[in-house]
């Protein structure tokens, strides 16, 4: 259930990096202040790539004692000796997944605004659940997971949740007291310095 003192940092990688220059501002940000998580959601389908970036990023953040899990690619996160996999697909993959990686590993699943899809996953053991975007016009088809979403989660469902995808001051204020986690990726990502972008984007809970 979310915490009303202060939500926690899940960072989500670009879906391209720079190998020789993202590593670096990863561990920048991650000196900056607490980070939970971070995500490793890569958009190539090139394994050599997805492998080194996956190898460079496990080492910034296990020195740091951070999580890391990779979007998608359940086979990397044993393979590379990840913390876990994020589902961007819902519910459907994550019965499997939790028998395959054991229980120690962290599974997750994003399910855009969808409260039954949601409830699925946590039945089916997913550590958390991600709903997203919290802004309008980030999807083609106009869902937006909206604050009354977060404020029922919080207060009838125990499996931690993340708000992701348009986070904005304003945004990160309405739901810091009914999510457990903020998932911060373009954000910060997109501006030339991302742990001063950080800093502003959390302003009005810091």
């Amino acid at each position: 259930m979310a915490d009303d003192a202060h939500p926690q940092i899940y960072l989500i990688s670009p879906p391209s990096i720079e190998l020789s220059q993202f590593p670096d501002a990863l561990a920048r940000v991650l000196d900056s202040r607490p980070i939970a998580c971070v995500r490793l959601a890569l958009s190539t389908t090139d394994e050599d790539m997805q492998s080194r970036a996956g190898d460079l990023c496990r080492d910034v953040c296990h020195a740091r004692d951070v999580a890391i899990v990779v979007q998608d690619h359940a086979r990397l996160a044993e393979t590379l000796g990840l913390d876990g996999v994020h589902l961007s697909d819902g519910a459907r993959q994550v019965r499997s997944l939790r028998r395959d990686l054991g229980e120690d590993a962290i599974v997750g699943a994003h399910c855009r605004a969808s409260r039954h899809d949601g409830m699925s996953a946590g039945e089916a053991g997913a550590d958390y659940v991600a709903f997203g975007p919290v802004s309008v016009g980030l999807l083609g088809d106009g869902t937006t997971a909206d604050d009354d979403l977060f404020a029922w989660w919080s207060e009838m469902i125990e499996v931690p949740v993340v708000a992701e995808g348009g986070l904005t001051p304003a945004r990160v204020a309405a739901l810091a007291g009914h999510t457990d986690f903020f998932g911060i990726g373009a954000e910060i990502w997109d501006q030339a310095d991302p742990t001063a972008a950080l800093a502003t984007l959390l302003a009005e809970i810091d």
